[in-house]
């Protein structure tokens, strides 16, 4: 199977495999599990935060997040694609009472600064409080550059607000720009890794941020139902991924130009190669070409992709370039055959 949906579909290694049926456990909601504990030091010192919690997922770790910075009746301003805001349930309004304030995102994914002051609300019983700026990196497969995380910082510190980094693929993007992931850390007060992305884990994401971030952090985790017992099964698997994929995320990124550069060698496809940045492609497709009859066309092939127009395929792992070239072939057929 060939699987372009999301990087979220990589399978664990062996290593992983072996590391997780050998791994020391412990009931982490009371602290006691040893692998755990070693995971969340680890991350903590390896980006530069006093402290780290393992969590489920993504959502879970920005959930955490969101309601450790505000307080019921806060709000948070983000991109209007932010995936805590668009994708994650609304958890910040539901559970944490917490306003998100959406912002236009611009071409390359980054927020106007003149736009988010302009949002900012004034200290009157009118308004929600703003207290967090809340941005992503990479969004959309786009990577924001150093320059703007450094302005992103002089803001919130301009405006007494906290920022707060959705880093599901920031290794991605520590990968595109070339530098050590704490070049991008230093900027944030927090910051949710998503493991089970591009780097490769089956399960879980960690929060980073201060110890007193973390604590209120942890106490929402159990609150919300996220306490986990003998966790240190996932966590060995987490730390692998930490440890030993990021290095990985190179040939991600190659693998998608050059797919990038075959689909545009196709008719009825175009794909600017511009916004490849990282692990994601997206494809347009002419108007003619029934988008939906093409996807379960290639599923028969064992080929899964998400149906749109433009469509986002996404490498990683289990990608390499005799899939890709499979795929390409496939799909010509596919494109003949409509």
């Amino acid at each position: 199977m060939i699987d372009f949906r999301s990087d979220t579909v990589t399978r664990p290694s062996k290593t992983m495999r072996t590391a997780m049926a050998n791994a020391e456990v412990g009931d982490d909601v009371y602290g006691d599990d040893p692998t755990v504990n070693e995971l969340e030091s680890w991350a903590a010192k390896r980006h530069g935060f006093a402290s780290a919690m393992f969590c489920s997922s993504g959502t879970q770790a920005n959930l955490l997040a969101l309601m450790a910075h505000c307080q019921r009746g806060d709000e948070y301003l983000c991109g209007q694609q932010a995936h805590n805001y668009m994708f994650e349930g609304g958890g910040a309004a539901i559970l944490g009472s917490i306003q998100p304030q959406p912002i236009a995102n611009e071409k390359d994914g980054a927020l106007c600064f003149k736009k988010l002051a302009a949002a900012i609300k004034p200290d009157d019983a009118h308004f929600a409080r703003t207290t967090l700026l809340s941005i992503e990196n990479t969004i959309n497969g786009k990577v924001l550059p150093l320059e703007y995380m450094s302005k992103a910082r002089a803001f919130t510190q301009q405006h007494n607000l906290a920022l707060h980094l959705d880093g599901a693929r920031v290794y991605n993007a520590a990968t595109a720009l070339n530098v050590d992931i704490t070049e991008i850390c230093q900027h944030v007060d927090s910051m949710s890794i998503c493991l089970s992305k591009g780097l490769g884990a089956p399960i879980g994401s960690i929060l980073l941020g201060s110890e007193a971030l973390i604590k209120s952090a942890k106490r929402w985790r159990k609150v919300v139902g996220g306490g986990m017992r003998q966790a240190g099964i996932i966590a060995a698997a987490a730390k692998i991924a930490l440890e030993q994929n990021p290095k990985k995320l190179v040939l991600d990124h190659e693998n998608a130009k050059y797919l990038a550069n075959a689909l545009n060698q196709l008719p009825n496809v175009s794909v600017n190669l511009e916004h490849v940045e990282t692990n994601m492609v997206f494809a347009t497709f002419a108007a003619a070409v029934d988008v939906v009859s093409l996807v379960e066309k290639l599923k028969h092939q064992d080929i899964l992709l998400t149906p749109g127009n433009p469509m986002r395929l996404v490498t990683h792992l289990d990608i390499d370039k005799t899939d890709i070239d499979n795929f390409i072939r496939q799909l010509s057929h596919a494109l003949k055959a409509s």
